[in-house]
């Protein structure tokens, strides 16, 4: 267990999961925020130098390139800020005797399981994206004893997503639908959607449990992009054109796992429970997105 003198420093503070994993910080001890300039891990010295002046007892690594089908042609970007980045960080970690605590995704797998992947079962990733984030994995568990990968999938939280131009798919889908826009969405991919508030309240505790390897956390539960789609809809009550369609059909660049449901038999383990379902989720973020955006509106 942490003791009363942690210093965590959690990269990548503005983005979805590190907003909240930000405003739900409660263990004892210090949490440090900082920004890009001051931490930019494709500076590998920059951030060295930094890190070893803020000596951190625990790093948590929310920065990703997790623009999917722009892999495909800039691999080299991925695997700049995915994968080489994340070795480098490890080592440093490893230096500073400090936990690396590094986020991964469910797009490691190929999805020819059908059943819930767990954290034991051997990855096959289907595209660049995955590839490198499946080598940043591999590279923190190889220069950081004490590196904890957590991987998370298909995330949404009141800050969106900036590595995705400031959205996410329950963002997406709302903005389209009430655009008028006839909408096309995928219904053979399956995967467990989470809520980044719920999730960031997990990834505290199994931090504070000392565990290290890899660990999956997402919303309870699973469904395809469409029926997600479909249940956002519902409960905001719009009524867009909505057509589902196969991942051949709708012909993305990069290729998606038809089936990246995780088990959480690491957190079973742990005796940490899981986040709520994810229908629950989905919709306490829509009310939180309604109170946030309710104060600009009467600003307005």
């Amino acid at each position: 267990m942490t003791g009363p003198h942690g210093r965590y420093v959690l990269i990548g503070a503005t983005g979805q999961l590190g907003f909240d994993l930000a405003r739900t910080f409660d263990l004892p001890g210090t949490l440090l925020t900082p920004s890009r300039a001051e931490v930019d891990l494709l500076d590998a010295s920059g951030t060295d130098r930094a890190l070893r002046a803020l000596r951190p007892t625990h790093v948590l690594n929310t920065a990703a390139w997790n623009a999917v089908d722009a892999a495909e042609s800039e691999p080299r970007r991925a695997f700049a800020l995915n994968a080489d980045a994340v070795g480098s960080l490890a080592e440093t970690c490893q230096a500073l005797g400090a936990t690396l605590v590094h986020f991964s995704t469910d797009y490691v797998f190929d999805g020819s399981k059908r059943a819930p992947y767990t954290e034991r079962d051997t990855p096959n990733p289907l595209s660049t994206y995955g590839e490198s984030k499946l080598a940043g994995e591999r590279l923190a568990v190889e220069r950081c004893a004490r590196a904890l990968v957590i991987r998370v999938s298909g995330l949404f939280g009141v800050a969106k997503s900036a590595g995705k131009g400031g959205t996410n798919f329950v963002e997406t889908m709302l903005a389209l639908a009430r655009g008028g826009r006839a909408l096309r969405v995928v219904a053979d991919q399956v995967l467990g959607p989470s809520y980044t508030l719920d999730l960031a309240r997990t990834v505290w505790r199994v931090a504070a449990s000392g565990h290290t390897g890899r660990c999956h956390i997402t919303s309870g539960g699973e469904t395809s992009w469409y029926d997600f789609a479909r249940a956002i809809f519902r409960l905001e009550g719009l009524e867009p054109s909505l057509t589902a369609v196969s991942s051949d059909e709708y012909g993305a660049r990069a290729r998606r796992p038809r089936y990246s449901v995780l088990a959480h038999e690491v957190l079973r383990e742990l005796g940490i429970d899981e986040p709520r379902p994810w229908p629950e989720a989905l919709a306490a973020y829509l009310v939180e997105r309604r109170d946030v955006s309710a104060p600009a509106r009467r600003g307005s």
